[in-house]
């Protein structure tokens, strides 16, 4: 099994910034993608960033700049640094990895529990 816990989440006034942090455990051979996703009430979860392994890191459109997704693959740990956030930020951030299993060598995707972020204007 693997387990993904994140943090960073929390409440920030517009123009601030938040950085999460997601760490993957367990019985982990290599992860070959971490990455973050976003559900804000009412809408479909939607992929904010990730980062490949050997690939260069994919962002939505809204990011427009503002957001860093790094990878730390000795840690199995994913960071996502947002600056200038905005009200329309506000979600649960969901951390998601790729992993391939030590026990069976099998890829499989797993997802974090979430955490909230919440932007005042």
């Amino acid at each position: 099994q693997v387990q993904l816990v994140e943090s960073g989440g929390g409440l920030v006034q517009a123009g601030g910034s938040l950085r999460l942090s997601c760490a993957a455990s367990g019985s982990i051979f290599s992860i070959n993608r971490m990455g973050w996703y976003r559900q804000a009430p009412g809408k479909q979860r939607e992929l904010v960033a990730s980062s490949t392994i050997g690939d260069l890191p994919d962002y939505a459109d809204f990011v427009e700049g503002r957001f860093t997704i790094s990878l730390d693959n000795a840690k199995n740990t994913v960071y996502l640094q947002m600056n200038n956030l905005k009200p329309e930020d506000t979600a649960v951030y969901y951390c998601t990895a790729l992993v391939v299993m030590a026990t069976t060598y099998t890829p499989y995707n797993y997802w974090g529990q979430g955490t909230q972020v919440t932007v005042s204007s």
